[in-house]
Order: C-alpha cells, then sequence, then structure tokens
C-alpha cells in the first residue's frame, strides 16, 4: 500500500514514466549479514505471531517500510494503488474529487477538484475529514480512507470535518460521482483570457493548445493577454509541464532534473513557437500549487515570460520515476532533484511570486496565521542545501495598504476572486500603451 505520508495519487507529484534503472550490486559486507536477519524476523514472525499472518501483506510491509524511511513520496504499489494511480493519470474514476494527505494520522485535505461534488460542497483544502459515515479515520491509511472515500457514482457518503475556525465539526453528504478530471478549462474575462489547469494528466498539453486557440478566436485583435491559473494544482506528469510551458515560450530550457551524480543531469527545452505571440502574461500561485505546476510557473518567471502573482508556493522538487515491477506492480522511486531554468531548486522554497497577493476573498486563505501544508512540513522530506532564494519584486514582511479590504466589502464591489481580479487589471495594464504627454509650445 502507499506510504501514510505519500499523496494520493500523485498529489503533489511529478511523474516520468522511464524505463527501470540497472542495478548494481551492494557490496558484500554488513549487508548480507542485515538481509540474514530480516529473514530470521521474517520466519519467526510467521511462525509464532498470534495471528495467522499473510505473507504477501508482510512483504509488502517491509517493503513500503524501507521507501518510507527514505521521502514522502517513494512507495511502492500493488496491484491496487497501480490501477488507481493510472485512473487518476487518465483522468476518470469514481469518487468525491478530493486530494488529500496524512497529517499526524490525520486525514487532511489538500484541494477540492474543480466541479465535483467535494468542491460543490464547500469542503477546503486544509480541512480534516476525521470520519466516514460515522466511522472514525483516525490511524488509518491514506490508502484505507481513499477506498473508503470513492465507490459506486450515485452512492452517498457522510463526511465529518474540522475546520480551523469553526466552533463545532462540520458535516457533508455527498454523492459520488464520475470524476473526469478535466485539467483545463478556459474563459474569457473582458479582453483577457484565463486558463485554469486543475491537474497535470496526460490531456493538459493538448487541453492548454486548444484553450489558447479557443481564446485567440473568440477574442481576436481584442485580445489582450492570458492568465495562467495554477493555484492548488497538484502537479502531475513531467512531460504535460513542459508542454504547457512551450506553449508559451518560444526558446530556451524548461527545466533540467539531476540526479545523484553531477554527470546525472537531463534538460529540458522550448521547442519554439509562442503560441500566444508574446502577448502579455500572469501565472497565479498559491500554497496548493507543487511540483508539474511549479516548473510551468519556474520556467515562465526565470525566461521572463510572465509574472507569477499569489503565494509561495508548495516547494516540491522530486522527480519520481515510476519502475514497473511486475504486469501489475510498480516501484515509484525518488530519482532526482528538478531545476529552474535558472538553477534554482525548488525543494522546500517553493516558487516565490514576483507580486505576492493574498487571496482577500477567502478569509481563511487570507489568514496569516493559519498554518499551511507545505512541502517542508512533510516528515523525511529532501533537503535543500541551497537555501537563499531569490530576492521577490515585492517583500510581504510588513502590511500591505493595498490589501486591506475584507471579504465583505469585496463582496459588494462584486469581486469574488482578488487574486484572479488583481491578475486581470495587471494584464490590462501590460496591454495598453504607455501615455505619452507632450507640453504646448
Amino acid at each position: 500500500m502507499l506510504s501514510p505520508r505519500a499523496r494520493l495519487a500523485l498529489t503533489a507529484s511529478l511523474l516520468v514514466l522511464l524505463p527501470a534503472p540497472t542495478l548494481q550490486a551492494a557490496p558484500e559486507t554488513d549487508t548480507n549479514k542485515k538481509l540474514d536477519a530480516f529473514m530470521d524476523v521474517f520466519e519467526r514472525v510467521r511462525a509464532d505471531y498470534v495471528d495467522k499472518t499473510d505473507d504477501t501483506k508482510l512483504i509488502e510491509g517491509a517493503i513500503n517500510g524501507m521507501l518510507a524511511s527514505l521521502d514522502p513520496h517513494s512507495s511502492y504499489m500493488n496491484a491496487h494503488d497501480y490501477q488507481t494511480m493510472k485512473q487518476t493519470t487518465d483522468g476518470e474514476y469514481g469518487g468525491l474529487g478530493l486530494t488529500v494527505s496524512t497529517e499526524e494520522g490525520a486525514v487532511k485535505v489538500v484541494a477540492p477538484t474543480d466541479d465535483t461534488p467535494a468542491a460543490r460542497a464547500g469542503i477546503k483544502a486544509g480541512d480534516f475529514i476525521t470520519r466516514l459515515d460515522g466511522e472514525l479515520l483516525y490511524g488509518t491509511t491514506l490508502t484505507e480512507a481513499v477506498d473508503k472515500m470513492r465507490g459506486t457514482p450515485g452512492t452517498t457518503v457522510k463526511l465529518t470535518v474540522i475546520r480551523e475556525g469553526a466552533p463545532k465539526p462540520l458535516e457533508f453528504t455527498l454523492k459520488r460521482e464520475i470524476i473526469q478530471i478535466k485539467p483545463v478549462k478556459w474563459e474569457v474575462k473582458g479582453n483577457v483570457g484565463v486558463i485554469r489547469i486543475a491537474s497535470f494528466s496526460k490531456q493538459t498539453g493538448p487541453m492548454t493548445r486548444v484553450a489558447i486557440a479557443g481564446i485567440e478566436k473568440q477574442l481576436g485583435p481584442k485580445l489582450a493577454g492570458f492568465v495562467l491559473d495554477l493555484r492548488s494544482n497538484p502537479g502531475g506528469l513531467l512531460d504535460q509541464s513542459i508542454e504547457v510551458s512551450d506553449a508559451f515560450l518560444d526558446h530556451g530550457e524548461v527545466v533540467s532534473q539531476r540526479g545523484r551524480t553531477k554527470n546525472d543531469i537531463e534538460r529540458y527545452y522550448a521547442k519554439g513557437g509562442d503560441l500566444t505571440g508574446g502577448k502579455p502574461l500572469v501565472v497565479l500561485i498559491d500554497e496548493g500549487s507543487a511540483s508539474a505546476a511549479e516548473i510551468v510557473a519556474g520556467a515562465l518567471q526565470d525566461q521572463r515570460r510572465a509574472v507569477v502573482v499569489g503565494q509561495r508556493s508548495f516547494g516540491k522538487g522530486s522527480v519520481q520515476t515510476l519502475i514497473p515491477l511486475s504486469a501489475d506492480t510498480a516501484l515509484r522511486l525518488t530519482t532526482a532533484r528538478y531545476y529552474t531554468p535558472s538553477g534554482r531548486s525548488v525543494q522546500e522554497n517553493g516558487i516565490e511570486p514576483d507580486i505576492v497577493v493574498p487571496q482577500l476573498t477567502d478569509p481563511l486563505a487570507a489568514d496569516a496565521s493559519r498554518p499551511k501544508l507545505r512541502e517542508a512540513d512533510l516528515k523525511r522530506h529532501l533537503i535543500n542545501e541551497v537555501k537563499a532564494g531569490d530576492k521577490l519584486i515585492e517583500a510581504d514582511d510588513k502590511p500591505d495598504p493595498r490589501f486591506a479590504d475584507t471579504p465583505e466589502t469585496l463582496k459588494k464591489k462584486g469581486i469574488t476572486d482578488y487574486q484572479l481580479t488583481y491578475a486581470l487589471k495587471l494584464v490590462e495594464r501590460a496591454a495598453s500603451p504607455p501615455v505619452v504627454q507632450t507640453a504646448a509650445r
């Protein structure tokens, strides 16, 4: 089963499908003695444990324990986990539309997926799910919790949720649906095209190109620019993050990944041809933007192609290689760190926005004192040896008078998404020709 600290189905994970690497034999030192000790323990458990044991479960437990000692994202996938992963990357499964993790034995919501029962019911990132149909979840593995939330479309499940600031637990009764993950949606706001990318599955790159074409067709010469919304995007497939970045870049490096040795470096480049013709571009990120989303934001930021707006991202800068072990099992192993074109490691630090903009229309998101789950909070996360980050254009270390509005005052102004409204105005200003004043003579 998946490690309890691993994210559900690529949550905050960057996945690359590569052939298995050549394994080198370990020196015959103390390793063989420790393997003998493991077999002694295995045989003793089989023979003397109070209840009859299952060899498969014992071996899988040993494998999971080994991988869990490495980092939060390496894991063994049995047939069930492998199938779940493929369903998610293919973009369809039956359930509620929640991305969850575990924190100290509790199930925590990372993000609800757009247009799903969970999102429509108002479940928010940071909520703790304590019970399902009255059954306590504390201490349940992530895989077991997810299995209970997924199920036959049309059936219902009752969630008990603890939300910070709420005086008592919240109750939600949700009806399961076929969750068809639509990774890309687009709309037109005035003269600006807004492209919302919710995840990086197999369809993300092609659907992004379709979105750009659709916006250009609808607005024509009136098109001022684009907003690329990557907020609460947990990541996904590496090749799709490269394809999305390439759609907005004319040339240059997108990302590099570096393995254990100095020479183990692989670089990925834009193939040429900015599909938007260089139109102004703003990228929106927040603390839920992870992995593949961070690759896109970092590439467009480093290549001076976009202004990044919002909150510091999740900080998941490692690459997991999916190594098939059999027809229906696989090893998901952390094999590299990834770096932005300027050589920044995103691990732990995340992507710092060029302009820090809080989400003032959401009281929970705007509360600076509210704890936010990031990669650096996960046990046994990879350490970023270089802690120094780039200097922000605008720092958020002191109150900013521009962000004094409250959700109530913004609602009166008709603003339901403050960060998006800010980004739209930024694009419109960038597209407007400068006003030149001349003195009369």
